[in-house]
């Protein structure tokens, strides 16, 4: 049997079942729902002849074309979607819920599926993905300056039962020039809405959430402006760490990274960082030099820090000292400070 289902409705099945993205192998890597799985009933290429096929020609002749062309894959299909979904229960969706979903749904029911139809498909999901970030949220921003171990605290947060959207783990990249760890890769925009829109609507709204302090760019990944537009006017907790500590910590995390991978990030902001500045770093990593050469590279990541602050209202920012590496004690501190301000403003609305 097949049931038409709204993106909502998916929102609350898909946990428990199989979704299957029927578009293309490129449309699927281009962005898809998280957790499904691709099940293209045409090849990228394939795609490209029946749409010319339905403009140049007719409806019906892509129709055809299209029967051509998967004429023999259908026992494929059935055979993949048993492997995915045992039970023969299933979620299927393409780019609209048109033709290649409604095909694919007929020859799932046909052979005994329950086969639930996304309407409007992924272009429905997209309108549901810009949704979640116009949405309101009750953010807490958690910022320092760089390695004052603001995602150790983060993590610590979550471990805690605090409700925490990470950023830097759905982009990939650890927010500086230096911040794919020459290993990490980063997905698609689109992707990293879906993935983003996903994390945001399982928290309680009603509930705070924690964020770490990012610019609107994380890498080459964009935070939706809506969202963006949140997280400035939110109360931001400046963690205050020694400077020692922060370039102990950083010497740990980058001072063992291949040397051009850091040279090449290092040449990246030269303009911000100054010729001289720069020239010196770049013999600090090439004569093994990792201390020398984090402190040159926090003048400019310090600089941009202050800049930021500057940029918040009076009273928006709180800060708590830090002088320990105890992620856990840390992290106590924080939400300490979190809780008196929150009491604070309950007493002020009152």
């Amino acid at each position: 049997m097949i049931h038409a289902i709204t993106i909502n409705d998916l929102v609350t099945l898909h946990g428990g079942m199989p979704l299957a993205d029927v578009r293309t192998p490129a449309e699927f890597v281009q962005g898809h729902i998280p957790g499904a799985f691709n099940l293209p009933l045409f090849s990228n290429e394939e795609r490209v002849s029946v749409g010319t096929a339905y403009k140049q020609v007719s409806r019906e002749a892509a129709i055809l074309l299209g029967f051509d062309l998967t004429g023999n894959k259908w026992s494929g299909f059935i055979k993949e979607a048993l492997e995915k979904a045992p039970q023969k229960k299933i979620v299927v969706h393409c780019w609209r819920g048109g033709m290649r979903s409604g095909a694919m749904a007929w020859a799932l029911d046909l052979y005994g599926f329950d086969v639930y139809l996304v309407t409007g498909g992924y272009k429905r999901y997209r309108k549901w993905v810009s949704g979640q970030f116009e949405a309101a949220y009750d953010l807490l921003i958690l910022g320092g300056m760089t390695g004052s171990g603001k995602t150790k605290i983060l993590h610590q947060l979550r471990a805690s039962g605090e409700q925490v959207i990470d950023l830097e783990e759905l982009a990939q990249h650890q927010g500086s020039s230096y911040g794919t760890m020459n290993k990490l890769v980063q997905p698609t925009q689109e992707q990293f809405e879906n993935d983003l829109a996903t994390a945001l609507n399982r928290l309680d709204k009603n509930r705070k959430i924690w964020v770490e302090d990012e610019s609107s760019s994380i890498g080459k990944r964009i935070i939706p402006r809506p969202l963006w537009n949140q997280m400035l006017t939110a109360f931001l907790i400046d963690i205050k760490v020694p400077v020692e500590q922060r370039i102990d910590a950083l010497v740990k995390d980058y001072g063992t990274l291949d040397k051009d991978f850091l040279v090449e990030c290092t040449e990246r902001i030269r303009k911000r960082l100054g010729p001289e500045q720069t020239k010196n770093a770049v013999a600090a990593i090439r004569e093994d030099r990792m201390t020398d050469f984090i402190r040159l590279a926090l003048v400019y990541y310090d600089k941009t820090y202050r800049n930021g602050l500057t940029k918040r209202k009076p009273g928006q920012v709180l800060s708590v000292e830090v002088d320990n590496t105890d992620a856990a004690i840390n992290a106590r501190n924080v939400i300490n400070l979190s809780r008196s301000l929150y009491e604070t403003n309950a007493i002020i609305n009152t």
